[in-house]
């Protein structure tokens, strides 16, 4: 009896001694992007990191992988798709190749000003339609960033439309973005976020097209002396899940991390505007010159790629008609 008693109290000694998590382990979520850990992006998603853990850290830890920490954009979309990565950070043009209707922010010159834009981008609505194949595509939009507008940067001066003729310019990823090169008469290749800078150092590109966070987070104005604010596009950072992750949690923890990112979306909003000024300042110290030049004759020069975009992706009329009926002043009143 006495042995009987020895191994009860010792079986039950075992187990309250056993950690809570062998009980009820964590599910870790990993989250990816390709910025420095200063970038609104990054700060945005320690927001979603807050957020999931506060009003659900007993079942979930997010592990957050900045700056191709956990591959490119291309290699971890892959991942994200696949469900081995829960959710990335990335830019619209590198989701068209799955979904043409993404191919619509890299249509240059879609919107007249960045309020119009931002006013388009946070409509539930719109993501509501880029995510409505979630399944088949693999990827579901949660919430968008701003990123600001796009502009071309360089190592000569790039004054009007015929000093981009000829050169070549690194672009992101999407066919939308060859086809607006073409009509600039310019070269461009598609390498990596991450590899523009070795790119610049070894004279394989002699400029690129972002904006004034990549001068000196990615230090690309050590090469490039000359920016030059021709807005020629406004294209949103997506927070994207997996929709193979969404799909196969409780609808309430879905709930939670689509807020999550909303919460991300307000902090990296609040951010980018201080941000872009402190890179301006930065880069300036660099020896960056900021140039405006006539936005027209960039516009002008590429007017005939929106037609060129619809005929060839009939997928996007729809949210295209929207977009420039909103920055025209004519969207439907609600």
């Amino acid at each position: 009896m006495k042995l009987y008693r020895y191994l009860a109290l010792s079986f039950l000694t075992a187990a309250l001694c056993l950690p809570v998590a062998s009980v009820q382990a964590k599910t870790v979520i990993e989250v990816a992007h390709t910025h420095k850990e200063t970038h609104p992006d990054h700060l945005a998603m320690l927001a979603f990191k807050d957020y999931v853990e506060k009003h659900a850290g007993n079942d979930y830890e997010v592990q957050i992988y900045p700056d191709n920490k956990a591959g490119s954009n291309e290699q971890v979309i892959e991942l994200l798709r696949s469900g081995s990565v829960q959710f990335m950070v990335i830019s619209t043009s590198n989701l068209e190749q799955y979904n043409k209707k993404y191919a619509l922010f890299s249509i240059p010159y879609l919107f007249s000003s960045e309020e119009n834009y931002e006013k388009f981008i946070t409509d539930p609505a719109v993501l509501e339609d880029l995510g409505a194949k979630n399944e088949e595509d693999g990827f579901t939009p949660l919430s968008a960033f701003t990123s600001g507008s796009r502009s071309f940067y360089a190592k000569s001066p790039i004054n009007t439309p015929e000093d981009l003729k000829g050169k070549t310019f690194r672009v992101q990823t999407g066919r939308t973005n060859r086809e607006m090169m073409s009509f600039f008469d310019s070269n461009y290749v598609t390498i990596s976020f991450g590899e523009v800078y070795s790119a610049l150092e070894k004279g394989l590109i002699d400029g690129a097209e972002n904006n004034e966070l990549a001068l000196v987070e990615q230090k690309h104005g050590e090469f490039c002396k000359y920016y030059s604010y021709d807005h020629h596009q406004m294209v949103p950072d997506l927070l994207v899940g997996s929709s193979v992750f969404l799909y196969s949690i409780p609808h309430k923890d879905f709930d939670i991390f689509k807020q999550a990112a909303i919460e991300a979306q307000k902090v990296e909003f609040s951010l980018w505007k201080e941000k872009i000024q402190q890179a301006k300042k930065k880069a300036q110290q660099m020896g960056v010159k900021f140039k405006e030049v006539n936005v027209d004759d960039f516009r002008n020069t590429v007017s005939a790629v929106h037609e060129h975009i619809l005929k060839s992706r009939p997928e996007i009329k729809e949210l295209y008609d929207k977009a420039i009926a909103l920055d025209s002043g004519k969207a439907a009143k609600k």
